[in-house]
C-alpha cells in the first residue's frame, strides 16, 4: 500500500519575504504522532499522515518564524496532548485548547500553567456541532479570570448570527481566517461588512491567515488579498497571521514560501512589525 500524502508540502520553497525579528506564526496545528497522541475516536475529519512537532519547527527555521501559537487540532478533540507537548518543548510557544463549553476552572488553571492562553470554537459545518454561543459567554466569564481568550472558528454565512453575542463578549475574541468569507463575492458582502462592524468593538481581533481558503483562484491568491488589506488598513492593531499548517481539509496543497510571500502583498513593513510582533506580544504575552 503507498503512503499516505500529506496535507503539507514536504519542502516549501524558502520565502523571498524577510520577516521581522520575533516574527509570530499565530495559527497552525500539531497531528500525532499517533502512537504516541492518538486521534479522538469522534473525531470529524482524519488527517492523511502524522504532523509532528518536529516538522513545524523545522518549518517555521525556514521561514524565519521565531514563535509560534499552536491551536488544538480538531482531530485530537478535547485531548490537548500533542499541543501541550509542543509547548512543552519550546518556550516561545503559547497554544489554544480545544474544549467543551463546561470545563471547569481547575482544568482551565492546568492549561494555563502548560501554556495555553484560550480555548477555540468551531462553527463550520464540516467540524460538527459547535457549542451553543450563550454557553460559551458564561464559560468566558471564567476565562476572564485567567486572562484568556476567545477564538472563533465561523463560516461566513454564521457571522450575522454570532455578531452581537461575540461584540458582547467579556474577553477578547480572535475571528480566524478572516472570517472564512467567500472572496470571489467582493468587498461589498454582507458577511465581510458585518465583521468589519464587529471589528469596531475594541475586544476583537482577526486572523489574515487563510487565503487559500477564502479564494477561488490559485496561489497567491490575488482575489484574497483586498480583504487582508482592508482588514490591517482598518484595524492594524488587532490583527493577527498564520500559516494554518499543516493545511488540512484542502484539496489543494499550498506552499508556506507562498503563504509568508503573502504578507508582502497585503502590508509594508510598519503593518507587518505590528502583525507580526507587536500585536502577538501583547496578546498571548511573549
Amino acid at each position: 500500500m503507498a503512503e499516505p500524502s500529506p496535507s503539507f508540502n514536504p519542502d516549501p520553497r524558502k520565502p523571498r519575504l524577510k520577516l521581522p525579528a520575533g516574527a509570530c506564526d499565530t495559527h497552525f496545528h500539531v497531528f500525532g504522532p499517533q502512537a504516541r497522541f492518538p486521534f479522538a475516536p469522534d473525531r470529524s475529519y482524519t488527517p492523511t499522515c502524522d504532523a509532528p512537532k518536529e516538522t513545524l519547527f523545522a518549518l517555521h527555521e525556514k521561514m524565519g518564524i521565531q514563535r509560534g501559537v499552536v491551536v488544538q487540532s480538531a482531530a485530537h478533540g478535547f485531548d490537548n496532548s500533542a499541543a501541550a507537548d509542543l509547548l512543552t518543548a519550546n518556550g516561545n510557544y503559547r497554544g489554544i485548547a480545544l474544549l467543551p463549553s463546561s470545563a471547569s476552572v481547575q482544568e482551565l488553571k492546568k492549561l494555563d500553567s502548560q501554556g495555553f492562553r484560550g480555548v477555540r470554537f468551531h462553527y463550520m459545518g464540516h467540524l460538527g456541532k459547535g457549542d451553543p454561543i450563550d454557553a460559551v459567554l458564561a464559560m468566558a466569564k471564567r476565562l476572564a479570570d485567567i486572562g484568556w481568550h476567545l477564538q472563533i472558528h465561523v463560516e461566513g454565512s454564521r457571522i450575522a448570527e454570532l455578531a452581537a453575542p461575540l461584540a458582547s463578549s467579556p474577553v477578547p475574541v480572535v475571528i480566524d481566517h478572516m472570517g472564512r468569507i467567500d472572496a470571489s463575492q467582493g468587498l461589498d458582502q454582507g458577511p465581510f461588512s458585518t465583521l468589519l462592524k464587529l471589528l469596531r468593538k475594541k475586544h476583537v481581533w482577526v486572523k489574515v491567515s487563510g487565503p487559500e481558503r477564502i479564494s477561488k483562484q490559485p496561489a497567491p491568491w490575488r482575489d484574497a488579498a483586498p480583504f487582508a488589506r482592508r482588514l490591517i488598513a482598518e484595524h492594524g492593531e488587532r490583527v493577527l497571521w498564520g500559516t494554518d499548517w499543516p493545511h488540512p481539509n484542502l484539496a489543494v496543497v499550498p506552499d508556506d514560501g507562498d503563504l509568508v510571500d503573502f504578507m508582502g502583498e497585503i502590508a509594508d513593513a510598519k503593518a507587518r512589525q505590528a502583525l507580526l510582533v507587536d500585536n502577538p506580544a501583547r496578546l498571548y504575552g511573549f
